[in-house]
């Protein structure tokens, strides 16, 4: 999602700077912005102080599929809390703005349907998941006292869902699991019995939500849902992806992971009545975009 928050802001004239440790980004997804005059690339943690002098800061650090974040739950804890301080340090120190890339997932496995703003979560703190979860939470926390406490201009977006081009073949989030699966005719693999739903918002569609929360007047500062309020169930996704590729994968079940999530819907009424934004891109649509990009990478037809 960096990579084309990048693309965006410098289409629009903005000197970029762009750091990132690489530990499940790819270099290639930024490969055409290395020698634009106005895109800088600094190999750097966020876990880490740096000083630079900015306007806007975007912070999307923190793997953010399962398989990542539980590689190593401590670092993951450690992005998120000790990255938002030396953010927050820096947009304290240089006057910038800051929007903070939450996520759905402070919902937990939510009892409300749909999501929305006002509703604080079940979340398990000590599960598998929480590294990231309360890891998040605890994110948006720090943005908020910042506000109060310093006058830090701060604006939290929870995002959901997220997919296109330039996923990674092993990100390990359902939509390029599936993709993968379905192009090399391997089976797919749900976990679960299928019936658990979520929500798919195109990644042009968010870059459009954090600019416009970004450039959003001061005194709305979130938190913000960010997503696709079309709701799918997890074997409606696979039967279409199976469909767009014209694959000959059959569907193979696998038990559902620890505090995984049965329902995911945002209540997207605030984004609409605060920064008018709402997604365009249908599924059918971004899946076909999605696809062709995996096929150019896997190189299969």
């Amino acid at each position: 999602m960096g990579s084309h928050l990048c693309d965006r802001l410098l289409n629009e004239g903005n000197d970029v700077i762009c750091l990132d440790n690489f530990f499940t980004g790819n270099k290639n997804n930024i490969a055409q912005l290395i020698n634009l005059p106005h895109f800088e690339l600094i190999r750097h943690d966020i876990i880490n102080p740096i000083y630079l002098e900015v306007d806007e800061i975007y912070n999307l650090a923190c793997p953010a599929s399962p398989v990542h974040y539980q590689f190593n739950p401590i670092k993951t804890v450690k992005t998120n809390v000790m990255g938002a301080i030396n953010v927050l340090g820096i947009a304290k120190r240089t006057k910038a703005k800051v929007l903070q890339a939450s996520t759905s997932e402070v919902y937990g496995n939510p009892e409300v349907h749909p999501q929305n703003e006002s509703y604080w979560g079940k979340v398990n703190p000590v599960g598998i998941r929480s590294c990231y979860d309360e890891g998040k939470r605890a994110a948006e926390c720090l943005m908020m006292d910042y506000r109060r406490q310093n006058s830090v201009n701060t604006k939290i977006v929870r995002i959901f869902n997220t997919y296109g081009p330039r996923m990674a073949i092993n990100d390990g989030r359902v939509v390029s699991n599936f993709i993968v699966q379905a192009l090399q005719n391997k089976n797919i693999t749900i976990y679960g019995d299928g019936s658990h739903t979520r929500s798919f918002c195109y990644v042009d569609d968010m870059i459009t939500g954090l600019i416009t929360m970004m450039n959003s007047a001061d005194d709305f500062y979130g938190p913000v849902n960010i997503g696709n309020p079309a709701e799918f169930t997890i074997m409606q996704l696979a039967q279409l992806i199976i469909k767009l590729t014209n694959s000959s994968s059959g569907i193979e079940f696998q038990p559902l992971p620890a505090d995984d999530p049965v329902q995911r819907k945002p209540d997207i009424s605030l984004a609409m009545g605060k920064i008018s934004w709402k997604p365009k891109v249908e599924l059918g649509e971004g899946l076909s975009n999605t696809i062709h990009y995996f096929r150019e990478v896997l190189k299969v037809k």
